[in-house]
């Protein structure tokens, strides 16, 4: 092989040594997005947590954007930015939790939840890497990979059963949010001056 068509071949062939502006804009949303999930897991204020828990998954949205996923990207915001945090929220309502710091916030297992996280992000950033090695997809071209009868079949074809598991834990949540904040109202109006507690029956 030549040396003048080894330097066409690698012209032609993509490289990370000259980045495009949107692999750029990709690396600093997703850096941004990094920070603004660890100070969420990191927050002691549980509202301040939620906040920066929707700038996390804004900027994941925007990763689909760029990604030229642009209704896998509307799905992120209107399940995870509308409803998964509304329902966080609506859940520390009902229960009743503090809006300043909370010492109950952290659970003194931050060694152990680092060195999980640490963990399961190099095995997650393995398996991409070695699944995903040889690929090259080109967002420039476009292509049908976002698009939403494409991303039905995969997610109704493959992904079905994690999906519907996600339902059933959104609605967990939601019940046992609804249980713990009527059980501390049952044991309240149990201790009043009305109720048959035993401040009550001395009386």
């Amino acid at each position: 092989m030549s040396t003048a068509t080894a330097a066409r071949l690698a012209a032609d062939a993509p490289g990370f040594l000259s980045p495009t502006g949107v692999e750029i804009l990709f690396l600093l949303v997703g850096v941004l997005t990094l920070g603004a999930a660890v100070v969420s897991v990191t927050s002691r204020q549980l509202v301040h947590a939620a906040l920066w828990l929707v700038v996390a998954l804004g900027g994941i949205a925007v990763e689909y954007l760029l990604l030229s996923a642009e209704f896998i990207a509307w799905v992120q915001v209107l399940i995870y930015v509308g409803s998964v945090v509304v329902l966080l929220l609506f859940g520390l309502m009902l229960t009743k939790a503090p809006i300043g710091r909370s010492p109950d916030a952290d659970s003194g297992n931050r060694p152990v939840a680092l060195a999980v996280a640490v963990t399961a992000a190099a095995v997650l950033v393995t398996v991409v890497v070695d699944a995903f090695r040889a690929t090259w997809i080109d967002l420039d071209a476009g292509g049908p990979q976002g698009t939403t009868r494409v991303t039905g079949e995969i997610l109704f074809r493959h992904w079905v059963l994690p999906f519907e598991a996600l339902s059933v834990l959104l609605l967990a949540a939601l019940v046992g949010a609804i249980v713990l904040s009527r059980r501390k109202d049952g044991r309240a109006a149990g201790n009043g001056p009305g109720g048959g507690g035993a401040n009550g029956g001395d009386r």
